[in-house]
């Protein structure tokens, strides 16, 4: 699948939301929670670093490698050349055990990248063998940048993204504020801090433009986190039993509102439970257990 360089223009923001939602919603569902926690750390940074004097051929084959066996995909063999194209980088997604993947050329005079690149092809092939897909190119392009992240090699993608007087570069599909967005969301299932391992300052910027984003999720109602104005709020429109049109909640049941829905702060999955209640509720996707005052 074709991987996107964007130098000309970076779009910032959320305008993924709804497919970064899906798409972790998906992953949990494919893999249930234990299946996820089967990557508890992240790709080491010096395991996916390419020398300035190591032999480029022999180098991208040992971060290839490193990355498949934190991928865990035991069987696969990246067989990887460089080439001139339009993308960043391509894998041919074929039955195994060998996979072929090309990267682009430009990548040969920007090595600390191409571990980049190689993270999200080899997600590719990862998503190939799970069977875990999406109809459409594009969302299943942002599924692929969402679970690379998700699973611990993702942070490499968003350290690519440079913009300045000397280099402009962003790869992927999500914006980098996205990609901080789901580094966000793995640092808090697993614990896990990325922040040392950027060195793009643009990068370490959208980490925390991201973060922030992920902490409002994790405290706005009806979870119990959510602040005193959050929470004023929240219980006004619950009595009138309508929702403004940017609440992260809906409700039903008349006036007051008998139930509420809201996704789920870990997987997005949406959740529904009853209203003018304090309980502890579990997802029955991710399994993560969450205070409400609904």
């Amino acid at each position: 699948m074709p991987h996107r360089q964007e130098p000309d223009r970076v779009v910032h923001g959320f305008p993924h939301r709804a497919a970064i939602g899906a798409s972790l919603t998906a992953l949990y569902r494919r893999l249930s929670p234990d299946g996820v926690r089967r990557w508890p750390t992240s790709v080491p940074a010096a395991d996916v670093a390419l020398g300035d004097h190591e032999d480029l051929h022999l180098g991208t084959q040992r971060v290839a490698g490193a990355l498949v066996r934190h991928l865990r995909l035991p069987e696969a063999r990246m067989v990887v050349t460089f080439r001139r194209m339009e993308h960043a980088g391509t894998v041919e997604l074929t039955p195994g055990p060998e996979y072929f993947v090309e990267v682009n050329e430009r990548f040969r005079t920007r090595r600390r990248d191409i571990g980049a690149v190689l993270a999200h092809e080899i997600t590719h092939v990862l998503l190939h063998r799970l069977g875990l897909r999406f109809p459409r190119t594009a969302e299943n392009e942002i599924l692929t940048d969402v679970v690379t992240a998700y699973l611990g090699a993702g942070w490499l993608l968003l350290d690519a993204y440079r913009e300045d007087g000397v280099e402009h570069q962003k790869l992927g599909y999500l914006t980098p504020e996205e990609f901080g967005y789901v580094l966000a969301k793995r640092a808090e299932a697993f614990g896990e801090d990325p922040s040392p391992w950027f060195t793009s300052q643009v990068a370490y910027e959208a980490w925390v433009r991201g973060r922030a984003e992920a902490t409002r999720e994790r405290t706005a109602p009806p979870l119990a986190a959510a602040g005193r104005i959050e929470r004023g709020r929240y219980a006004w429109e619950r009595r009138r039993g309508r929702a403004g049109g940017d609440a992260p909640y809906a409700f039903d049941g008349g006036a007051p509102a008998a139930r509420v829905s809201f996704p789920c702060p870990v997987c997005r999955q949406r959740l529904r439970i009853p209203a003018g209640r304090t309980l502890r509720v579990r997802c029955g996707v991710c399994a993560a257990v969450l205070e409400c005052a609904a």
